[in-house]
């Protein structure tokens, strides 16, 4: 299928889809669209808590790829939905998620899969294919992260020296800290205990504020907020899962994922973030290429974390390349 570079392919619709029972309680949404026969890849959306979107679907080439996305627990269209507070999340936690994905693989008959995820998708990306890397065939990952101490540290308080107004109303949302700058860690325990109050003004109050400190750091992207301005519902159940994935370190050894990549020798990988991406920067990224050399890190020099034109290029080279298809788009 011709495209223009840089360009998307054009929408397509599931012609599969479902809901998984993956145990305690919840229900994983799925979908399948392209190719029946092409290719398996499987979309690792981001958040944690975002929910899968559908222009995932277009960085596939549609003949070429059988493309696999899934809405991880208590987010998107699975249930129940965070948004509840009589949602419990003590079963949603990264090993949860990467069991889910497993499950996910056999119900649809697959015997290994591309991965393809950006920002925290990224992370259960990495942690999925430590675990498992015999069902992993490749790895694209965008907007690079591993979600370590460090990397949530940044987020959460060291990106306030770039928005130290916004930091101060974010970490005004939290008067229980009482240090006058308070952890990262501290912060985002505080909050995750805001999204669980029975109060559902402290509920909505701590939901706003963590947007507001999220689109600040995207601010400067010069793109619309992409947090505040998302339907309530996905407002609440993003924020009361993110809180609740951070301020348990994502249930990960400090390091781990780059720590044990020498797990994914053999597995191809490309790696893309923006050199000015605020959100999570490149050092993670940097890090992890030179832990697995099967990887090759594609640095995008005026993209931040939302990326853009060239961030999107690069994917859709990857996913192309990926597939056994030359570059056909740029000699059209």
């Amino acid at each position: 299928m011709h495209r223009e570079p840089g360009a998307s392919y054009p929408p397509v619709e599931p012609y599969d889809h479902g809901l998984l029972d993956v145990g305690d309680g919840n229900l994983v949404h799925w979908e399948v669209c392209g190719n029946p026969e092409g290719k398996p890849a499987l979309v690792v959306h981001g958040g944690p808590g975002s929910g899968c979107k559908p222009w995932a679907r277009q960085r596939f080439d549609p003949e070429l790829y059988r493309v696999v996305l899934f809405d991880q627990r208590g987010c998107g269209r699975s249930l129940p939905h965070a948004a509840d507070p009589a949602t419990g999340l003590r079963h949603n936690t990264t090993a949860h998620l990467i069991a889910d994905m497993e499950r996910l693989r056999v119900r649809l008959g697959i015997e290994a899969w591309l991965l393809f995820g950006w920002s925290w998708g990224a992370t259960l990306s990495l942690a999925y294919a430590e675990a498992h890397p015999e069902r992993v065939t490749e790895i694209v990952l965008s907007a690079v992260t591993t979600t370590r101490p460090d990397e949530i540290d940044w987020l959460y308080r060291g990106a306030g020296r770039i928005f130290p107004e916004a930091w101060d109303r974010f970490r005004a949302g939290v008067p229980e800290v009482t240090a006058p700058r308070p952890s990262a860690a501290a912060l985002v325990t505080a909050y995750a205990r805001r999204t669980e109050s029975a109060d559902p003004a402290v509920r909505e109050r701590a939901t706003a504020d963590w947007c507001a400190w999220e689109d600040a750091v995207l601010s400067a992207e010069g793109q619309p907020p992409a947090y505040t301005s998302r339907p309530h519902r996905d407002r609440l159940g993003f924020v009361r899962i993110c809180a609740h994935y951070f301020a348990h370190a994502a249930w990960l050894e400090d390091g781990q994922l780059i720590r044990d990549a020498g797990r994914l020798a053999g597995i191809p990988g490309a790696l893309i973030h923006g050199r000015f991406d605020l959100g999570g920067p490149l050092t993670t990224a940097w890090e992890l290429a030179r832990a697995w050399p099967d990887a090759e890190l594609t640095v995008i020099g005026d993209a931040g974390h939302l990326g853009g034109a060239a961030t999107s290029h690069a994917e859709l080279a990857a996913l192309d390349r990926f597939a056994g298809k030359s570059s056909r788009a740029a000699k059209d």
